[in-house]
């Protein structure tokens, strides 16, 4: 029902009203998260074109969804991967596409560290403003970090980048679930900062 919602406010062209999004936030309630996941990402699609903003909001809904939900870590990277690809092109967004890659490379270091490390590579090359950015070097010293199994270094990594950029909700929960696979770390759920 919400897809076929989506292709007529394609057809009509009605792409300024946030009605798609408020429809797919009430089903959110209604059904199973999965499906709100699907129904954000689908509403995100329609906004793609006329209003990335809108687009970006309901796409990080459903990557919200995606990473509480049973830990669906590869389709939030997908998710991620799409907008960021999509912000690097936009001149008006284009500083936001390497949140983007940050969030993605996290999850990819929760499934697999190398995944990382491969990932990373890939978002370099895409976008080589990546590199230089704050994010990216975090990213390598937590991998290093992890790769030496030394929690302090990756607990310090972290620490200096909060104290200069504010570590949101999200982050913490992922940056705290990859610290936990760090042999020896005997402060569990323990304090990043």
């Amino acid at each position: 029902m919400y897809t076929r919602a989506a292709n007529m406010f394609k057809m009509a062209k009605n792409w300024s009203g946030n009605a798609f999004c408020q429809a797919a936030k009430l089903h959110m309630q209604l059904q199973s998260k999965h499906d709100s996941a699907t129904s954000f990402v689908d509403a995100g699609n329609a906004y793609k074109k006329a209003d990335p903003q809108e687009a970006i909001n309901c796409l990080n809904a459903a990557i919200d969804i995606y990473t509480d939900m049973l830990e669906q870590y590869q389709k939030a990277i997908e998710i991620f991967e799409q907008v960021g690809a999509n912000t690097m092109d936009n001149p008006l967004l284009k500083y936001s596409a390497k949140d983007y890659f940050f969030k993605a490379a996290l999850c990819h270091f929760i499934v697999d560290e190398l995944n990382a490390k491969l990932a990373l590579e890939k978002y370099e090359e895409m976008f080589p403003a990546f590199t230089d950015s704050r994010e990216c070097k975090l990213l390598k010293k937590l991998l290093e970090a992890h790769e030496e199994q030394n929690s302090e270094a990756y607990t310090e990594a972290v620490k200096e980048f909060d104290s200069i950029s504010r570590l949101d909700q999200w982050l913490t929960t992922m940056l705290l679930r990859i610290k936990k696979s760090i042999q020896g770390d005997g402060e569990g759920d323990g304090d990043l900062k």
